[in-house]
């Protein structure tokens, strides 16, 4: 039997629904702050991080071993399907327009932490068709694993390479799974989340605590009496490629 004409009009209203409503509700994702009942929970109005280089000792992988461990990063052992939080590049990558033949030698050996620059201009969310990426109000941008298609148009607008996609399924090459966080499924992009699942129960992001050297320091950009505030305004500090007006909210005292 052929569809009616209301039949007809039924469908093509539920599609054309389906395609708004993850606008209409996009809003309500980005004031979204996660709560713990009887719990304390870390609020700002701006997350920020500072990573003083001079403080990274050279081998040093402790913020890594510790973000890949708590947020159940996959370990493929080859670079081609690589899932990563944190990494590190050497200055001259993270900085080309820094570069000069005349650097330290100290300095061209350098290498840093790298990760989501957490951007208060996020191309990564403007470009998100299904709006699975999202900013909350404290400029966190967050990820919802479930509502990810693996367009990878958020990875071709990022400018920083912070982002991974799972072209296989990281289940079994996890090499131990915390049960506190989300695994993920093939075809699913993830990233740095500035470990808003440790802030919501008052604690400080994994890479921060685990680093012995105070290297990384995190806190609120907008409140001047801020230990992060109070750093940047006394050293000199750079971030990663600002001039393209990401603003991004990484960083580096150098």
């Amino acid at each position: 039997m052929k569809p009616s004409r209301r039949d007809f009009l039924k469908i093509a209203g539920m599609s054309t629904l389906s395609l708004v409503v993850p606008t209409i509700i996009s809003p309500a994702w980005a004031k979204e702050k996660l709560t713990i009942p009887g719990g304390e929970s870390l609020t700002a109005k701006r997350w920020a991080m500072t990573i003083d280089a001079s403080k990274c000792p050279a081998g040093c992988v402790d913020c890594i071993t510790a973000c890949h461990g708590a947020h159940n990063v996959p370990d493929f052992g080859n670079p081609k399907d690589e899932v990563k939080w944190i990494w590190q590049e050497k200055f001259s990558a993270a900085f080309p327009n820094e570069s000069h033949p005349y650097l330290r030698e100290s300095q061209k050996k350098l290498k840093l932490p790298v990760f989501c620059n957490q951007c208060a201009n996020p191309p990564c969310v403007r470009v998100c068709p299904t709006k699975s990426t999202f900013q909350r109000q404290d400029g966190i941008v967050m990820m919802d694993y479930h509502r990810c298609i693996g367009c990878r148009l958020c990875m071709a607008a990022c400018p920083y390479g912070a982002r991974s996609m799972n072209y296989r399924d990281p289940l079994p090459f996890i090499r131990k799974t915390n049960p506190d966080f989300p695994t993920r499924t093939k075809g699913v992009v993830e990233k740095c989340n500035f470990c808003e699942e440790r802030l919501a129960m008052g604690l400080k992001p994994a890479c921060v605590a685990a680093c012995k050297e105070k290297a990384l320091v995190f806190g609120d950009m907008e409140n001047p009496r801020s230990e992060i505030r109070i750093l940047l305004e006394k050293r000199f500090n750079l971030r990663r490629r600002a001039s393209l007006g990401t603003q991004p909210q990484i960083y580096y005292i150098v």
